[in-house]
């Protein structure tokens, strides 16, 4: 041992398997990051679709121009009819009044 050889043995070469440790550890946090998000990315789009048919089924519809109510058991024609008779009645009251004032202004009492 005057050589310089040591009295112990050496240590044995570290296997492929314990450099590879840190890479597996790494890769498997990495995946079940990866898996969480798309759990919950998974969720969000089932939650869209749910309230999407729900709103759907009670006739409003999202779009890009905005949200459109429909209105039930109504015909087109018939609610027409409708908001035009309103209109039509809040004419006919607003010149049956201004009709009143005029016929009155033109009089003049003694």
């Amino acid at each position: 041992m005057a050589w310089g050889r040591s009295s112990q043995p050496s240590p044995p070469p570290a296997s492929r398997l314990w450099s590879l440790l840190p890479l597996l550890i790494a890769l498997a946090i990495v995946g079940a990051i990866a898996w969480v998000v798309y759990q919950i990315y998974l969720t969000l789009l089932r939650a869209q679709a749910e309230t999407m048919q729900k709103m759907e089924s009670s006739n409003v519809a999202l779009s890009r121009d905005g949200v459109r109510v429909g209105v039930r058991n109504v015909g087109h024609e018939k609610y027409v009819d409708q908001t035009q008779s309103w209109v039509v009645k809040a004419w006919n009251l607003r010149s049956e009044e201004t009709g009143k004032k005029k016929k009155g202004k033109g009089k003049v009492k003694k």
